[in-house]
């Protein structure tokens, strides 16, 4: 029995130190700075599952090595570093989530720094604009599509308080201009891919300016893309939307004018939002030039076909 006792007790004993080391710190996210402290030298991971784009205060780069991989963050500290707050944006919906970090040096005997997986928490609420939201609904909920709660008739049916156009309008404009830290999160919004290389000449094709996209996002039905346009004349120009020529849900300009060429008011960005399909299916398609010699047949063969008919007119 001694024989046999030995054995177990070291499995479980190394059992528990395998469990040990590979521990995971989970940290909830209530829209509450998480506190993720560091070591000098050493790396700590922090597991988030999703895309996110790292935003670092001015100085802190240089002390503070940041590589994101598969969900993942790698913070490795080479000097102590004071407390400072780490913004991380998911790309999709552009939530963000706040991280307190400080670095300190490595004391004797103390162990690794626990690996961190942050999770959302039960109070996460997100914004977007619907109405009639209880306290004790799902507060994500708000930026869902309309549905109804249950089958029966008499149960109202939610609708988005602020339109969908408005809202991505609003999105996009956030994320081109705002702060990183002011862009609202909106439940639903996602990225979605876009041509750089897309013809956009009958888009304002009564003025000298030239169309360039930026980026697209999508929300239920609708797609919202941003249009760089540059005056490409020598005075300034009043923008209007009824100019614009394609299907657009909404079109809204970043600035009301642009001024001359090389100016640095000379460039500014127009929002087109569109229902069922993307920009590069509601803009006009471009016209080229008519070549009428192109539909016409070859000399050789409009003389022989008139050789032909001659022959049979002789039969």
């Amino acid at each position: 029995m001694k024989r046999l006792a030995v054995p177990a007790l070291a499995g479980v004993l190394l059992f528990l130190s395998l469990a040990s080391a590979q521990a995971v710190e989970i940290l909830r996210w209530e829209r509450l700075p998480l506190a993720v402290p560091l070591v000098v030298g050493q790396e700590r991971v922090v597991f988030i599952d999703r895309n996110v784009r790292i935003g670092l205060p001015p100085g802190v780069g240089e002390h503070l090595r940041v590589q994101s991989a598969g969900g993942a963050i790698y913070l490795r500290a080479s000097q102590p570093i004071a407390p400072t707050r780490l913004q991380l944006q998911d790309v999709e919906s552009g939530a963000l989530i706040l991280l307190d970090i400080a670095a300190e040096p490595a004391k004797a005997g103390q162990a690794a720094l626990e690996p961190v997986r942050i999770v959302e928490g039960d109070a996460t609420a997100s914004r977007g604009g619907a109405a009639g939201t209880s306290s004790g609904a799902n507060p994500n909920a708000e930026d869902e599509a309309p549905r109804e709660e249950s089958a029966s008739p008499s149960t109202p049916v939610r609708k988005r308080e602020t339109p969908v156009p408005v809202v991505l309008t609003r999105y996009a404009a956030q994320n081109l201009y705002a702060p990183l830290r002011t862009v609202e999160p909106v439940a639903g919004i996602g990225r979605v891919n876009l041509r750089h290389d897309l013809a956009l000449d009958t888009l304002l094709s009564t003025l000298p300016v030239r169309a360039q996209t930026l980026a697209a996002w999508r929300l239920e039905d609708q797609w919202v893309t941003a249009v760089r346009l540059t005056n490409t004349s020598a005075r300034w120009l009043d923008l209007d939307p009824r100019a614009l020529q394609g299907d657009f849900v909404a079109a809204t300009f970043q600035h009301p004018t642009l001024g001359p060429a090389g100016q640095s008011a000379d460039t500014t960005v127009v929002y087109l939002v569109t229902r069922g399909r993307g920009l590069a299916d509601a803009v006009l398609p471009r016209i080229s030039r008519v070549n009428a010699m192109v539909n016409l047949p070859p000399a050789g063969a409009a003389g022989a076909s008139g050789i032909a008919e001659g022959a049979n007119d002789e039969k």
